[in-house]
């Protein structure tokens, strides 16, 4: 692994924060004296200075592939980083408390890369349980996150069709019959009771349905009107006389229901 001297100490002196930092006291590699050393970790990285005012980094340790444990020595709460591997460099520390000790030791063994990947597979299994609960609870059934599709709170309802209306209306005096469309036919809505509507109000007078004359009619009809210019004030006065018959019927139910 090949390591860029000023990169590694630029990183080891910057501003970026800090997983621990204390003294440690390091037993040398050739001398088995002991060291009072700096140390930073910060990530995987365990860098250790001469002393804390330090401006580079005496060395570092990369914490891939190591077991840290307990270990007994001369100094108390001592510990080791301990490496795979037949020529593999043991790394032994002391702390200066049994508290120090223990948070060294707990914060080194959670440094490495492997640690976080079992962390992040940890989480994002607990994740998947809580989201679609665990195996058991369903067996086959359970559905992958990939096929889930929300589901209608309420029963499927087909989206309903109106009644076209014709292309061309049908027109009756030059004027469009809108009672020839689709279901003008149906009976009008009975369900409230009397004269009144589902709010309680009484219900204005019903329009009298239009007439249609048939072909003789309509052609005496015509022939009435070429001849005599008063035929359309008859006809006024006939239907204004349904109308009133219409309206007092009306009022009497009214005032019948009060």
């Amino acid at each position: 692994m090949k390591l860029n001297e000023r990169s590694l100490a630029f990183y080891a002196t910057c501003d970026s924060p800090t997983d621990n930092a204390g003294f440690l006291y390091k037993r040398g590699e050739r001398h088995t004296a002991y060291h009072r050393r700096w140390f930073v970790l910060k990530g995987n990285m365990l860098f250790y200075f001469e002393e804390r005012e330090s401006r580079e980094p005496v060395g570092v340790i990369v914490l891939e592939g190591c077991t840290v444990e307990l270990c007994d020595s001369a100094e108390e709460f001592a510990f080791s980083i301990r490496f795979g591997g037949t020529k593999s460099r043991t790394y032994v520390l002391a702390a200066e408390s049994q508290a120090a000790m223990e948070s060294w030791v707990k914060s080194l063994s959670r440094a490495s890369f492997d640690y976080m990947r079992l962390v992040v597979r940890e989480l994002e299994k607990q994740l998947e349980e809580m989201r679609w609960g665990p195996a058991s609870g369903c067996g086959g059934c359970q559905q992958s996150p990939g096929s889930w599709k929300p589901k209608p709170s309420g029963p499927e309802r087909c989206p309903e069709r109106l009644p076209a209306l014709p292309a061309v209306l049908p027109k009756e005096n030059g004027c469009a019959v809108w009672n020839n469309a689709q279901g003008a036919d149906q009976p009008p809505n009975t369900s409230s009771c009397g004269g009144h509507d589902s709010e309680g109000n009484p219900r204005p007078p019903p329009v009298p349905p239009r007439r249609r004359a048939s072909s003789s009619e309509a052609g005496s009809a015509g022939a009435a009107v070429a001849e005599s210019p008063s035929t359309f004030c008859r006809l006024h006065e006939r239907y204004g006389q349904e109308v009133a018959r219409l309206q007092q019927d009306w009022l009497e139910r009214r005032r019948g229901l009060q």
